[in-house]
């Protein structure tokens, strides 16, 4: 009345209505959406593997088996959710591409769930990823398209979501809001969940390597949501500045080169690693963690990933602490990705040999370790 506008002539103006609705899209999207949560609901939970301790420490060390998802990896939880979130932002559209950067996992499960609503994937990568992932990229119906400096993924990302008019899925700033933190079956809740009957059912440390930060955000802030006393772990590998970034408060911080052990650590600080939700960090030689991995095998006849070594890694240390302090309880870590994607690097001596490691002086500690619970 008072605030209307008027013509002229004393009439109200008309008012401006632009309506966007499309019928045809909105068909497609609920399709998407029930696709992708179709894939969820056919999917049992993944394994809580028990890794071999001596009784009498009163320690309990379990492994979370993502490795048995569809895609092979942690990473099909993060590209479900990531393709839940585009889609429903209304950013992923019919027939236009879906463009990731990403080292190799992130790519494979993405991969899967273009195929699966039918759109295009194109993955941006370093070079330098093992030729297995890029194989299951392809096999997944994704392109692969490479850089020589891992540090230009970002744009080159988003070059091309620019060029093809598709959308840069963008990981490393998404991962951390895409997923609910407050339960819904993601990983925090299904750790607890499984761990319900055993005897430390609230465990004493996780431990989650950091690629994009998500998974140590949706677990650090599920526990804290759900008032757990347990605390959370991230291993940083070499060539990543996250532990920097973490320990001198510097959210500018980056590393000079891309990280040995793929799909964690990073070359800057990224806008899903939330360094406040996290308690603890460790900085992991990259030796360590191949002989970390090579002992899971010899434990529990399960080749994994070199990220699984260095949370595993972590968490041996973690459990000679708690021996040392005669303190009982439980460590859960993750299995990320299974070790048959990596037998031309951290399965193959000559690998490391051409990268200049040497794996026998960790592989002693570990051997010790489990011997007598004592960390050299």
């Amino acid at each position: 009345m008072g605030n209307e506008k008027h013509g002229g002539d004393g009439r109200a103006a008309a008012t401006i209505d632009i309506d966007r609705s499309d019928a045809g899209y909105r068909a497609w999207l609920k399709e998407a959406v029930r696709k992708v949560q179709a894939d969820a609901n056919r999917s049992a939970d993944t394994h809580l593997l028990r890794f071999p301790l001596p009784e009498a420490w009163g320690i309990d060390l379990y492994l979370k088996d993502e490795s048995t998802h569809p895609t092979g990896s942690l990473k099909h939880r993060l590209a479900r959710s990531l393709f839940l979130y585009g889609l429903c932002n209304g950013w992923i559209r019919p027939d236009k591409p879906v463009i990731e950067a990403s080292s190799g996992s992130t790519a494979v499960s993405e991969a899967y769930f273009a195929k699966l609503i039918g759109v295009p994937f194109i993955a941006v990568m370093p070079r330098t990823t093992s030729p297995e992932k890029c194989r299951l990229i392809e096999f997944h119906g994704g392109r692969c398209h490479f850089v020589d400096d891992s540090r230009k993924m970002y744009e080159e990302s988003a070059t091309l979501a620019a060029e093809t008019g598709g959308h840069y899925m963008d990981q490393f700033t998404y991962a951390e809001r895409a997923t609910d933190w407050r339960g819904n079956n993601n990983i925090a809740e299904s750790i607890y969940q499984q761990l319900k009957l055993e005897r430390y059912p609230e465990p004493t440390w996780i431990v989650a390597t950091a690629g994009t930060g998500g998974t140590s955000a949706t677990i650090a802030r599920y526990v804290h949501y759900m008032q757990f006393d347990t605390r959370i772990c991230v291993p940083d590998p070499e060539n990543s500045c996250f532990f920097d970034g973490w320990t001198q408060h510097n959210p500018l911080a980056t590393s000079d080169c891309g990280s040995r052990i793929e799909g964690i650590g990073r070359p800057r600080m990224e806008p899903s690693f939330v360094p406040g939700a996290i308690d603890r960090m460790m900085k992991v030689p990259d030796a360590a963690s191949v002989a970390a991995v090579r002992a899971l095998e010899h434990a529990i006849g399960r080749k994994a990933g070199g990220s699984t070594g260095t949370g595993l890694w972590s968490a041996f240390k973690l459990v000679a602490e708690m021996v040392e302090q005669g303190s009982t309880g439980s460590i859960v870590t993750l299995i990320c990705d299974p070790g048959d994607r990596y037998l031309d690097k951290y399965y193959s001596d000559s690998w490391l040999a051409a990268q200049g490691l040497d794996i026998a002086p960790y592989t002693a500690t570990i051997d010790s370790f489990l011997a007598d619970g004592n960390w050299p």
